[in-house]
């Protein structure tokens, strides 16, 4: 799953905020969270990422509906190595089957 190269982006991404929730403490490598009511602080090293999060009208597909979020990733004080390798686990572990 790709991600973007930069340091400051935004993605959907199919869940609910209470899923998100579930799998950020999974999906950051049990780094140190920090909650907040729609976003959490991840410390990744000696910087961070701030995780914000917006829900948005589901779509739907025929008689499907999919939860949609508004996901925007700033990190801060994180170096590119450390960023890539982050971002790499964090999408190979809420990536969703299908099939």
């Amino acid at each position: 799953m790709p991600f973007e190269d930069s340091a400051h982006f935004e993605r959907e991404m199919g869940c609910t905020p209470d899923e998100l929730r579930r799998w950020l403490p999974g999906a950051s490598g049990d780094r140190p969270l920090a909650w907040r009511t729609d976003g959490a602080d991840v410390t990744i090293g000696g910087g961070r990422l701030r995780l914000d999060w917006q829900v948005l009208p589901p779509r739907r597909i025929a008689s499907i509906v999919l939860p949609r979020l508004r996901v925007r990733f700033d990190f801060g004080g994180v170096g590119d190595d450390e960023r890539r390798g982050f971002m790499r686990f964090f999408d190979l572990y809420t990536h969703r089957g299908g099939g």
